[in-house]
């Protein structure tokens, strides 16, 4: 059994227009609606074997504030330039180069790609996947690169507006 965890980085600052995208940072917002995610993942006791983000500073600091509230190691972050660059296919390519002693791995990107990317395991398909928003999916497989071919189930779409 295999576990992935999609996670959409929180609500970040458009303030600054000189700043470039992958360089834009929280809002106060997002890191309160973050934290109402990081509680309930500490509360079902999620502790995934690894994370990777996009560098982009608002992404990285998501995953870090959820690192943090779950107990996994902030140094041992993956930080992934793929994630922020890529589409789909991209988001395969990190799941499939990962060893198979990895049972779950929860991933923080942007839109639109993570929406499209949940949307391939999911009966009930989303418009759109909120900030701070969290798509937990199990795969009947022992390898990664099996997942778009095994039997899948929803363990649970959760939105800080749910909280």
């Amino acid at each position: 059994m295999k576990t992935l965890f999609i996670v959409r980085h929180a609500k970040s600052s458009w303030d600054n227009p000189g700043l470039a995208d992958d360089e834009r940072p929280l809002l106060p917002k997002g890191i309160k609606r973050t934290n109402k995610i990081a509680t309930y993942l500490q509360q079902k006791n999620i502790k995934p074997d690894l994370i990777i983000s996009s560098h982009a500073v608002r992404a990285l600091d998501t995953a870090k504030i959820i690192a943090e509230a779950i107990g996994y190691p902030e140094e041992k972050i993956s930080v992934s330039s793929q994630v922020y660059h890529g589409g789909t296919d991209q988001l395969y390519d990190e799941l499939f180069k990962l060893p198979d002693d990895i049972q779950s791995v929860m991933l923080f990107g942007h839109n639109p790609t993570f929406t499209s990317f949940a949307n391939h395991f999911l009966n009930k398909k989303i418009e759109w996947l909120p900030t701070s928003a969290v798509v937990s999916i199990a795969f009947k497989t022992d390898t990664w690169v099996k997942i778009p071919m095994c039997k899948w189930s929803t363990k649970f779409v959760i939105t800080p507006r749910e909280l």
